[in-house]
């Protein structure tokens, strides 16, 4: 409960306030004020008590006060007391709720508008605090996703937008890194370039086969023994001496001559230069094994040997191996940037050098033997060696040949490759290759964790946003419908000439709303309808009806409020543009609504409607304020309603009864209230005929016209009484006597016509 307004300073019409501390706030506390007088104030004191508002307070300064509002109220939650200073409340008093025009506006409409923004302070108040707490958990996690979104796409930003061109974000930060994305790169970047160079890879040769001619050790080391059994190496040597005697182209005119000698037995034939016999002649059989056919051809056969030996490994050979190493080399040089090459090139020096080495040594055995076919010439260890040493090279050359033999089926994909290739998805591909390989950058690495963490704070938040519209639909489910009732029910008690159906929640962007039609004439009306020349809400209710809407839907959410046992209730001028029916109903209603909460606050300018709220209530329960001038400002005092309800015919009445009674009174006024007596008694017993603004004179007249008549107003005693009792009220009454402020009193005659008048009077 609020218990006592202790100060209030520097705010409205109140400059330094402390009366307010003697005057008790009760169960039901009624305040008076007139218009001016401050009473909105302290509406708004109130309001921004319960809600922490310092703006209420803020703007309603004093005007021309240089100190800033001080306020302090002794309420339910202390000690302390609660506090306004320095801008700000040291507590709130939020089960304190306020109708007043703040509530109207902010609520249910400005004037004759209805805007968004009422229609969501509207959503609220119908769901009360359960349903706000609901609504507000709803609209915080929304806003937590929001938030997780800006910061999403700030991690996002943070990665590369190279990157971002080729992979969402989700879907890079979910990259596993590959072991073999280095080489994956690579071969992306050569398949690109291979599609980028089309015409010189389909121009590009594979790889020829390249080698080292063999040397045939079995075959050579045969010829290098090889003589003539028949014919011997002494008797080869005499002949070869003695045809060096003959000069030149000795041999061969003794070769020509061994051929005319006859077959057979030598020894019997005749020279055929001297026709001397032959058979004393020691050499004769030699020429003849010398020059014969298998000599000649044992030497041929060397000197086959080694013509072909030359023509292998002498000659165009060694330029034409080297050509087919440089050849490899350059077509190395050139696939290199297309495919993967791991072959090894021969060094052509040392293999060459190798190669002479063993070329001119069997050469040289070639030369010897030659010079002497029937020798048989051993192959000496050191050629041998140089031998083993070409054969390496030779064997380390195929091995060459061969790895880059190997390489052509992957030069053939490569043609194919780059024939058909799409440079446009090749060149996304190796950026997608590259992104992958950079998804794992330290910088990404950090950048990916933040967001794929945000993911993760996002999909909670979502989860609890769902879960949270799911509670809170149902309980707008629940409560809507019976909101709707409620409402419906006060405005028919209130004899509203209208209806409301369809209040229902909607949820927009900038919140949760609610909508609802005016039901009238049974023709509905949308809240949200506003257009030209048609119904709406501003044309289809007057100030009377927008004011008792307001009040049903106030009533209607205390209606459903179950923490309403301990609410504070503050009305402020609820009958304003209300007509005296609903002004009547508002006050069962403040009488009903008594019972059921913690405290009812009311604040008027309109007294009758006080006194009426007043009237029939406990009077152990109840107090009065009012917010009284006091000279250039207000003040609060301790209003009397027992005597403000007093009538002044009551007045008039208890005056002429304390004359009478012997009660020192003004004697003068005693006088003076004789008349209006008798005329507020005629307007009572004959409201028919003494109207408001009716004289007694013509009065008098009707009723003498009337005596005997079956429509008699008084009898004749009671006329000539009245006539006689008006004769005398009208010497004091400014209307029929010009000296009336003049006139003398007599005691004893004012005393007997005071007495009269009570008589005459009394029901």
């Amino acid at each position: 409960m609020l218990n006592r307004l202790q100060l209030f300073r520097n705010i409205g019409q109140f400059d330094n306030v402390a009366a307010g501390a003697a005057v008790p706030l009760t169960r039901l506390t009624v305040t008076y004020a007139e218009n001016g007088r401050g009473k909105t104030t302290l509406a708004a004191i109130m309001r921004s008590l319960s809600n922490g508002s310092a703006l209420d307070i803020a703007e309603r300064q004093r005007l021309g006060s240089a100190q800033q509002p001080h306020v302090v109220i002794d309420c339910v939650g202390g000690p302390p007391h609660a506090i306004f200073q320095d801008g700000q409340w040291n507590r709130t008093l939020p089960n304190l709720v306020v109708f007043d025009d703040a509530f109207v506006d902010g609520n249910v409409h400005s004037g004759l508008a209805v805007g968004t923004d009422h229609r969501q302070n509207l959503h609220e108040w119908i769901l009360g605090a359960r349903g706000v707490a609901l609504s507000r958990e709803l609209k915080n996690v929304v806003t937590e996703i929001e938030n997780i979104n800006r910061d999403l796409r700030a991690a996002a930003d943070a990665i590369p937008a190279q990157i971002r061109a080729h992979f969402t974000v989700d879907a890079f930060c979910a990259l596993e890194q590959r072991v073999d994305i280095a080489a994956a790169i690579v071969e992306a970047e050569r398949i690109l370039a291979a599609a980028r160079d089309q015409g010189r890879i389909a121009a590009a040769a594979e790889f020829a086969p390249f080698a080292l001619p063999e040397i045939d050790i079995g075959a050579l080391e045969t010829l290098l023994a090889r003589g003539l059994p028949e014919l011997d190496a002494d008797a080869a040597r005499q002949v070869s001496a003695h045809t060096a005697t003959l000069g030149a182209q000795g041999e061969a005119w003794v070769a020509q001559g061994v051929r005319r000698l006859p077959d057979g037995d030598l020894r019997t034939a005749p020279c055929p230069f001297c026709q001397q016999e032959l058979g004393g002649s020691p050499l004769v059989n030699h020429y003849r094994a010398y020059f014969s056919a298998a000599y000649n051809d044992h030497k041929t056969a060397i000197a086959t040997a080694t013509r072909n030996f030359q023509e292998v490994h002498a000659g165009d050979a060694p330029r034409l191996f080297e050509r087919a190493i440089g050849t490899a080399a350059e077509s190395r040089a050139f696939w290199r940037g297309f495919t993967e090459i791991n072959a090894e090139l021969p060094d052509r020096e040392a293999t060459n050098a190798i190669w002479v080495q063993a070329r001119d040594a069997i050469l040289r055995l070639l030369e010897q033997k030659q010079a002497a076919p029937l020798e048989a010439i051993a192959v000496p260890a050191e050629v041998r060696t140089t031998l083993a040493r070409f054969g390496e090279a030779r064997t380390s050359v195929g091995q060459s040949s061969d790895a880059f033999q190997a390489i052509n089926p992957a030069i053939r994909i490569v043609k194919e490759r780059a024939a058909a290739g799409n440079i446009a998805v090749l060149e996304r591909d190796l950026a997608a290759l590259r992104a992958q390989r950079d998804r794992f950058l330290p910088d990404i690495v950090d950048a990916c964790a933040r967001y794929v963490a945000l993911q993760t704070s996002k999909r909670e938040a979502e989860g609890r946003r769902d879960a949270a519209r799911v509670a809170l639909d149902d309980y707008r489910t629940a409560t809507f419908p019976a909101y709707e009732q409620a409402t419906n029910d006060y405005l028919a008690r209130f004899n509203a000439g209208f209806r409301l159906e369809r209040i229902q929640s909607q949820n927009v962007r900038g919140g949760s709303t609610c909508t609802y039609n005016v039901l009238v004439n049974n023709r509905a009306v949308a809240v949200t309808a506003d257009a030209e020349g048609a119904p709406s809400f501003r044309t289809i209710l007057s100030a009377g009806d927008r004011n008792t809407l307001a009040l049903a839907f106030f009533f209607a959410s205390l209606e459903h409020d179950q923490a309403l046992a301990d609410k504070i209730v503050v009305i402020d001028d609820p009958v304003s543009s209300l007509d005296d029916h609903r002004s009547m109903t508002t006050v069962q209603e403040i009488r009903r609504l008594m019972g059921r909460v913690a405290q009812v606050i009311v604040l008027s300018h309109s007294k009758p409607f006080l006194m009426s709220v007043w009237e029939g209530t406990d009077p152990t329960l109840r107090s009065a304020i009012e917010v009284a001038r006091d000279g250039a400002g207000s003040t609060l005092r301790t209003w009397n309603v027992n005597q403000d309800i007093v009538t002044e015919h009551d007045r008039r009445h208890a005056l002429v009864r304390d004359f009478v009674a012997g009660v020192a009174v003004n004697t003068r006024e005693v006088a003076q209230a004789l008349r209006p007596m008798l005329e507020a008694y005629l307007r009572v017993a004959s409201p028919e005929f003494f109207r408001p603004g009716s004289l007694l004179g013509p009065f008098i007249g009707l009723c003498e016209q009337r005596v005997a008549t079956p429509n008699e107003l008084l009898s004749r005693a009671d006329i000539d009484e009245l006539r006689a009792l008006t004769e005398y009220a009208n010497l004091f009454h400014h209307d029929t006597n010009p000296t009336w402020q003049m006139q003398h009193i007599n005691d004893a005659e004012l005393l007997n016509f005071a007495r009269r008048t009570l008589t005459f009077i009394r029901p």
